[in-house]
């Protein structure tokens, strides 16, 4: 019997070795240029995956805008995860050539808030993120994008895209209860004061809707259930696209992106870009639909 508990004890301390040594997710964040706060919301990313103990967070931070962008140019090749937080000059081509084809053979991706606003006359970029806003995007661009009576719907109408009312906090709405990033989170929560992105258009190839909100007239919308959170169909590539997190002013003063809510999605969606799956558990502090929850130290 005292053999057999002694066996039992050497497996778990095993087991638990095998998980502190299972090597972290390398992630490397695209940054550098957005009319955005930058400098906030790539170091959050940072702390929010790292602080997870699943990912390691390298940053390339390109030239400022209208300088030389030649040098701007990633080696994907040992990261399993890229994360886009860039809205800026055009990247060069060596660069483009190897984003497209780090996508294409099967990698990981988030498109992560304005990061879907670069590019519109990019073809291949506008297809890895489904949906784009702003930079003259109108009909041309594709359909607006919407969720209608249960399911989403393309509308040709003609118009610009990219829009949002005062930032304020919503309610974000589960659309599917099977995808391994969306099992065990709730039907609602209440996320915290972010902008809502509407109005949104591109060439619509969403694979898995997982969140929309309602853009209410009365702060500015859409008066449309828009979709904010999910997975883009882009050959072998596993994308996440988040609309949500705009950056604050400091670390410190940064309610969207210090929301439980966004930070549990970004980290189930960049383990499942990165993995095809997720092994995280949804944390007892997850948002309800009545109240937000915060960390305000990204952990």
């Amino acid at each position: 019997m005292k053999k057999i508990c002694g066996l039992l004890i050497l497996i778990g301390l095993l087991a638990g070795f095998s998980v502190s040594a299972k090597k972290p997710i390398n992630t490397l964040v695209l940054t550098g240029q957005n009319n955005h706060n930058w400098p906030v919301s790539s170091i959050a990313i940072k702390q929010i995956l790292e602080n997870s103990g699943l990912f390691h967070v390298d940053i390339l931070t390109s030239p400022e805008k209208g300088k030389d962008m030649s040098s701007f140019v990633a080696d994907f090749s040992s990261y399993s995860l890229v994360v886009v937080d860039y809205n800026g000059d055009n990247w060069p081509e060596e660069m483009k050539k190897r984003f497209v084809e780090y996508a294409r053979k099967g990698g990981g991706i988030v498109i992560y808030h304005a990061a879907d606003n670069p590019f519109p006359d990019w073809d291949e970029y506008s297809r890895i993120c489904a949906l784009g806003g702003w930079e003259g995007r109108n009909e041309k661009s594709g359909p607006y994008v919407y969720w209608k009576d249960g399911a989403l719907f393309k509308d040709m109408t003609s118009g610009a895209g990219g829009s949002h009312g005062k930032q304020h906090e919503y309610v974000l709405n589960n659309r599917n209860t099977k995808h391994p990033v969306m099992k065990g989170l709730p039907a609602q929560w209440l996320h915290a004061k972010d902008e809502l992105y509407d109005r949104m258009r591109g060439p619509g190839n969403i694979k898995d809707m997982l969140y929309t909100a309602y853009s209410d007239k009365e702060t500015g919308g859409s008066g449309r259930e828009e979709p904010l959170i999910f997975t883009v169909d882009y050959h072998k590539a596993r994308i996440f696209h988040t609309m949500l997190g705009h950056a604050g002013q400091t670390l410190e003063d940064n309610p969207s992106m210090q929301c439980v809510g966004f930070q549990v999605l970004l980290l189930r969606g960049a383990e499942w870009a990165a993995t095809g799956k997720v092994t995280q558990k949804v944390p007892k502090d997850f948002p309800t639909k009545d109240s937000v929850k915060m960390r305000l130290e990204y952990k």
